[in-house]
């Protein structure tokens, strides 16, 4: 089951993390979101600790959505040593894509 990334503990998870982080920037209201959400989920699953993969929700955490440009959702952002090393923008992805870029930056 993927985190849930917020303005308190995103920089701890995310930013100071060893491994590389999928980020799933999303809101409630947001149809495709939903859709991959399971696949985000299965994406944290499979890898267990190899990488940490997790959710932020746009309209609570607005400030860390605006901080790494996040304009459209949903907003897949890959991190490694606290970069934005890649990113995938909408709801066409599958489980096993998503594992190829965190294994790219591992």
């Amino acid at each position: 089951m993927a985190q849930e990334f917020n303005e308190q503990n995103f920089e701890t998870a995310v930013l100071k993390s060893d491994k590389p982080v999928l980020v799933d920037f999303w809101a409630e209201w947001c149809g495709p979101c939903k859709a991959i959400g399971p696949i985000i989920d299965k994406v944290a699953d499979e890898l267990g600790d190899s990488a940490v993969v997790g959710k932020c929700e746009v309209d609570t955490n607005q400030a860390l959505a605006s901080q790494f440009g996040v304009r459209s959702i949903p907003n897949l952002l890959f991190f490694k040593d606290g970069e934005v090393k890649d990113q995938i923008v909408g709801a066409n992805v599958t489980v096993e894509q998503l594992k190829e870029k965190l294994a790219a930056l591992s």
